[in-house]
């Protein structure tokens, strides 16, 4: 077994969100877990190579697997992309839900490519948002539920010093997820023109927060139907940014990728 600890969509050298690539690796579901667990990072990433020549990426939070982790992504194609022999792209697929990602070497880095995903299609009544937060929530605009693979429930607020304040009910929220097939709420406050400013509410230890969650670039670029920046982090004190391509019917999601010393 190979492992790998990237930083990904770092604002600045050095920063960004941890991530563990796994090569060469044999175990089961159970024991991916566990070892997921033990290293407490916030995600690690699994690559198996198929006999065919195929490349399936499988990802595991440390209190749960997850169909798609776009951070661990990013990490897992430096990895795969940035040998001297490497091609400057190709396709992968997930584990659990056999989505198609097109990975791709640029001269500013790594791009992600992914199609907008179904949805579950849940009425989020006018409560719940004050429920998960664990405070009376004054929302910008509606709340929704978008996926590029990871389905978030996405909640719009005022201003960075909302955002920042929040301390959610993160049983809840697994719980509300659980129930409703969604990964976690992503948080988010416009701070400028296609600028936006976010946090992710998905793992159950607060120490845990993403820095970065590119799913939740993907999905808001999706949501708003527009290319953005997504700045992310500034809680953790790990600013991170992430940009997010829109085309109709594709989304691009690209960052700096750094290797963990």
């Amino acid at each position: 077994m190979t492992v790998h600890l990237l930083k990904c969509f770092g604002a600045e050298p050095g920063g960004g969100n941890p991530a563990l690539v796994v090569e060469n690796d044999h175990s089961d579901e159970t024991a991916r877990q566990t070892y997921a667990r033990v290293r407490n990072v916030s995600a690690c990433v699994f690559i198996d190579r198929q006999p065919d020549g195929a490349i399936v990426l499988d990802y595991f939070y440390p209190h749960t697997r997850s169909p798609l982790c776009l951070h661990a992504t990013l990490a897992a194609t430096h990895i795969l992309l940035s040998a001297p022999d490497a091609p400057e792209s190709m396709t992968v697929t997930t584990a659990m839900r056999g989505q198609a990602l097109r990975l791709l070497r640029s001269a500013d880095g790594y791009l992600i490519g992914l199609a907008p995903q179904e949805s579950p299609e849940v009425n989020v009544e006018r409560h719940i948002p004050s429920e998960l937060m664990g405070q009376h929530m004054h929302l910008v605009s509606p709340p929704a539920i978008v996926s590029v693979g990871s389905p978030k429930l996405l909640l719009e607020v005022a201003d960075r010093t909302t955002l920042r304040a929040l301390r959610p009910n993160l049983e809840l929220i697994a719980d509300w997820g659980g129930l409703h097939k969604v990964n976690g709420c992503y948080v988010y406050c416009s701070i400028g023109d296609n600028q936006y400013e976010g946090r992710n509410f998905n793992h159950l230890d607060p120490a845990l927060e993403d820095s970065a969650t590119g799913v939740a670039a993907g999905a808001l670029a999706l949501h708003l139907q527009q290319s953005l920046s997504l700045s992310q982090g500034h809680v953790t004190q790990q600013p991170c940014l992430i940009q997010a391509q829109y085309k109709p019917g594709e989304i691009w999601v690209g960052g700096m990728v750094q290797t963990s010393t």
